[in-house]
């Protein structure tokens, strides 16, 4: 299997020996998942730890809501909600905090307090310094798929060829991040599993993301209790699947496997005990 190494400050992953688990922290109100259940800093720190203790390789820490329609807040809120989890939780695990951020200096200030990774869904379109603070602070980034904005990303999501498009978009932010002086080896990509995407399309790109391979990148996947599982799972006389079902965490699981045997080297969950579960099992199968 091919391997990456990334240095993420004290820190250095090695992805693609086995796929690695990004545990997600939501420091939100209005996250669709677990908005507010994490929003005290004792509750994120127990929860960071918990993941932790259950085989994260990462933490994702982020303090807005990218759920569909979701409205912005601003950074001042942000730095608020994130900053002293990251202290604390730096100080107390010893794997690598990621920021998830489409803001500088919030990604900046994380860096500050600990993280060693950005995660911006925007692709560093959002904030035209995101590319400095990458550089001077020499951290891995996570660079995402997405149509549109949160606030307008689902509604009525269009595509001529999927797979070309998301390619396209791909080649253009790692070619600017490149020449803005971040290090290839330091990039991750995201085709944005649900971020401008029909449930079709997030089908389409589990199924496809072989076609990702020839980027010769890590590849992260995030289709953690989305949408589109719920819909799959829930029975035809119901119209709402709650995220924290347990249909919902096994259809996620499945997602999983499939996208990790399709070259998805990262996966980023809500539900990690269950997920080192699975990649144990299909990591084997991939390495047979």
């Amino acid at each position: 299997m091919k391997a990456y190494q990334l240095s993420c400050g004290s820190h250095t992953l090695e992805i693609g020996r086995r796929t690695l688990i990004m545990g997600i922290i939501n420091i939100t109100p209005d996250s669709f998942s677990d908005g507010g259940k994490f929003l005290s800093m004792e509750s994120a720190i127990t929860q960071g730890e918990k993941l932790v203790q259950e085989g994260a390789d990462i933490i994702d820490i982020g303090g807005e809501s990218t759920r569909p329609f979701a409205t912005a807040v601003s950074k001042e809120s942000e730095l608020r909600r994130v900053l002293p989890v990251i202290e604390k939780l730096a100080g107390r695990v010893n794997i690598p905090i990621s920021i998830d951020t489409t803001k500088a200096k919030v990604a900046d200030k994380a860096i500050a307090a600990g993280a060693s990774i950005i995660n911006d869904i925007s692709a560093m379109r959002d904030d035209p310094e995101m590319a400095g603070v990458v550089k001077k602070n020499k951290v891995p980034i996570i660079l995402m798929h997405m149509q549109g904005t949160p606030k307008n990303m689902q509604i009525n999501p269009f595509y001529v060829d999927l797979l070309a498009e998301i390619k396209s978009f791909l080649v253009q932010a790692v070619e600017k991040a490149v020449q803005s002086g971040i290090k290839r080896s330091q990039i991750i990509i995201d085709p944005g599993i649900g971020f401008g995407k029909t449930a079709h399309h997030n089908l389409l790109l589990v199924k496809d993301l072989k076609k990702l391979s020839e980027f010769d990148l890590p590849i992260l996947i995030g289709s953690s209790r989305k949408a589109f599982i719920r819909d799959l799972v829930k029975p035809e006389t119901q119209k709402i699947m709650e995220p924290l079902r347990p249909e919902v965490k096994t259809g996620t699981q499945a997602t999983l496997a499939a996208a990790v045997l399709n070259g998805a080297q990262l996966v980023r969950v809500h539900d990690v005990a269950e997920t080192v579960i699975t990649l144990k099992i299909i990591d084997a199968i991939k390495g047979a």
